[in-house]
C-alpha cells in the first residue's frame, strides 16, 4: 500500500510540474513536440497493425493458390 501512495504522489507531482512548465513558451513548444511525436507513433502503430492484418489475408490466398497448383511429380 505504501508503494501505491508513492506512485500516486509522484503522478500528482508530475502533473503539477507539467502544468507549471506548460505556462512558459518553451514549455508549450516542448509539449507540442511531444504531442506531435505521440501522434506520429500512433499513426505508425495503426499502419503497422493494418499491414499485419492485410498480411494474414495474403497467407490464406497463398495457401489456396498452392492447393490449386497441378501436381508436378
Amino acid at each position: 500500500m505504501r508503494r501505491l501512495g508513492w506512485l500516486l504522489t509522484g503522478a500528482a507531482l508530475g502533473f503539477v510540474a507539467a502544468h507549471f512548465v506548460n505556462r512558459t513558451p518553451e514549455g508549450r513548444r516542448f509539449f507540442t513536440r511531444v504531442n506531435r511525436g505521440m501522434e506520429e507513433f500512433g499513426r505508425a502503430f495503426a499502419s503497422g497493425y493494418e499491414a499485419e492484418s492485410d498480411a494474414d489475408g495474403f497467407d490464406e490466398d497463398l495457401e489456396a493458390a498452392l492447393r490449386d497448383l497441378p501436381d508436378a511429380r
